[in-house]
This record gives structure tokens, C-alpha cells and sequence, in this order.
């Protein structure tokens, strides 16, 4: 089976990850035990040695917290990568003033920081290819699940009636509804400018799953399909969503992955976070500045935090 898009930024986020806690390991040894990590490596006791090795284990407490926080795996393992030529270097100077014992332990640690250099180098060759593919155009998949606590049904008939979906979806301004199974959408798109195209509904069971296409010259050709589950409480319902876009190639391709944003799979998690919040509450719960439609920031418009009264403080302080 083909191996998606989603599936393969997962697997760098994963690798990106143990790298992480990889380099997070070496750092706090290198800091913690600096003259047992000297004696292991075969590197000598000197003034220079007992300086660069605290200096490396900080380097590696960078990388971690980068590679642990940051969701740009690619960008920190070519950081990685750069140690590793450094250390390489460091080492090979070091191996051909050594003789015995010594020399031997200095080889061994030259072969395994060889081995991790290739996992390093792996990793952010196959993140920047990611990021270039997206750039140049090619289907897009995303999917995403959340759990609402109303009955499948309802939930159904909720997305059923299109135009409510720009209440929850960011980047959608208008669907309008043009006849049974038909639709026109209006999305919004860089530099002020929208997108639209026309949809149709190409499967459909009542209070189970809905799927769609776009349909002629779309800028953007795009499907999707949601299905509603009943949960086991027997009231909630599993709300699962699979999206397509086939990106186009050239400067417009970049701007709508752009657009996108850089992890366009927390996007539609966060729409479907949004879903639960109309659903569940009728609102949306959000912070300033988040890139909301101009539909959603018009009807559950953002206020700021305000004070407790005294009245709320004494019965909080009651409580």
C-alpha cells in the first residue's frame, strides 16, 4: 500500500524525536560525568579535552530541547548533522595521535558517532524532502479524529447542512448549499484572495458518513469524507475525517501550502477541537490572533478575560 504523506512526516516526527531524547541523553552525560565519559572515549586527560566536553554536552541539551519542542525536525537534525561533523573531525585528529588501547576505544566511539550521523542525515534529507514536496505540488491527505459527546445523529445532521461548516473550519469563508447534493464553496487563500469551486456529494448514509469531491476546473481539487461512529458510552460519537487536496505546482502551490500553514495535520485537529466546542457548548473557545475564517471570527466573535466580581470572589472563596 502506498505509504501517505501523513505517514511519512509521522515517521520523521517520530525519528525526530528519539534524536531527541538521544541527544538529551549524551548532553546531561557529558555535563554530568565529563571524565567518565573522557575515559570510556579513549580521549585524554587534557586542559583542552576537560574544556570541549562540557562544551558538546551543552550543544547536545540544544539539539534535544529543539528536537523535543520544535515541530522543524528537519531543520534541527541538520544541526545534528553539523555536530557530527565536528565530532568526526575532532575524532579523526584525535585517533591519529593515539596508539593501543586508547586508539582502539577512539575507533569504536568513531564508528557508532558514524552510525548516528547517518540516522541524523536521514532524517533531515527526508524532512526538507517533505517540505520541497509540498512546495511543488501533489495530493495532500490529512486525517484526524475527535470525540463529541452528542448522539451520532444530531452530529450528522450538523455537518449535513454544509454551511455550517465554516463555524469550526479555519479556512473556509462560505459553503452554499446549490441544490441536494450540491454545493459551492469559498475558501480563503493568501494575499486576500479566496479560492471557490463547486462540490458534490458522491456518498451518503443517513447518521453514518458523508463523503464529497470537488467537481470541474477546481484551483484546488480536493475530497473528503466524515464518518460518525456511536462511541461505547452509547451517547458520545467518534467523529472521523479523512481530507485530500491536490496541491498545484509553481508559485501558486507554494502559497497554498504555505497557506496551510507548516503542519497542516494540527489544522485540521483544531478544527475538529472547534467542532466539539459548538457542538458540546455552542461557542468556540479561542486566543487572540489564531487564524479563524472571517465567518467563525464574526459569529463567536473573541473577548478579553475579565476581572471576577466580588460577589464571584467570596463564593469562589466559599467553595
Amino acid at each position: 500500500m502506498r505509504e501517505t504523506t501523513k505517514d511519512r512526516h509521522d515517521e520523521v516526527q517520530r525519528r525526530g524525536r528519539g534524536l531527541g531524547w538521544m541527544s538529551l541523553g549524551l548532553g546531561v552525560a557529558q555535563l554530568v560525568a565529563p571524565n567518565a565519559v573522557r575515559r570510556i572515549s579513549g580521549v585524554d586527560d587534557s586542559p583542552t579535552s576537560r574544556a570541549v566536553v562540557p562544551l558538546v554536552g551543552a550543544r547536545e541539551l540544544v539539539h534535544a530541547a529543539g528536537l523535543l519542542t520544535s515541530r522543524r525536525k528537519g531543520a534541527w537534525a541538520w544541526t545534528r548533522v553539523m555536530g557530527d561533523a565536528m565530532d568526526l573531525t575532532a575524532l579523526g585528529v584525535a585517533i591519529s595521535h593515539r596508539a593501543g588501547q586508547r586508539r582502539r576505544r577512539l575507533l569504536g566511539v568513531t564508528g557508532a558517532i558514524v552510525g548516528i550521523t547517518a540516522v541524523d542525515l536521514l532524517t533531515a534529507v527526508q524532512a526538507t524532502r517533505s517540505t520541497a514536496t509540498s512546495g511543488r505540488g501533489g495530493p495532500m491527505e490529512l486525517t484526524a479524529t475527535t470525540t463529541v459527546r452528542i448522539p451520532a445523529p444530531e452530529v450528522y445532521t450538523f455537518w449535513r447542512d454544509l454551511q455550517n461548516l465554516p463555524t469550526f473550519m479555519a479556512h473556509l469563508e462560505e459553503v452554499r448549499t446549490t441544490g441536494d447534493r450540491t454545493s459551492h464553496w469559498t475558501a480563503g487563500a493568501p494575499f486576500g484572495q479566496n479560492v471557490e469551486w463547486d462540490a458534490e456529494i458522491v456518498d451518503e448514509a443517513a447518521g453514518e458518513r458523508i463523503a464529497w469531491r470537488s467537481t470541474g476546473d477546481a484551483d484546488v481539487p480536493n475530497a473528503g469524507t466524515v464518518r460518525f461512529v456511536p462511541a461505547p458510552d452509547g451517547v458520545s460519537t467518534e467523529v472521523h475525517v479523512v481530507l485530500t487536496y491536490d496541491i498545484p505546482g509553481g508559485p501558486v502551490g507554494k502559497a497554498v501550502a504555505k497557506y496551510f500553514g507548516e503542519e497542516p495535520h494540527q489544522q485540521l485537529d483544531d478544527d475538529l477541537r472547534r467542532l466539539k466546542q459548538v457542538l458540546e457548548t455552542g461557542e468556540v473557545v479561542r486566543s487572540d490572533g489564531a487564524p479563524w475564517g472571517k465567518r467563525a471570527r464574526k459569529e463567536f466573535p473573541q473577548r478579553p478575560a475579565q476581572p471576577l466580581s466580588d460577589d464571584e470572589l467570596a463564593k469562589g472563596a466559599d467553595a
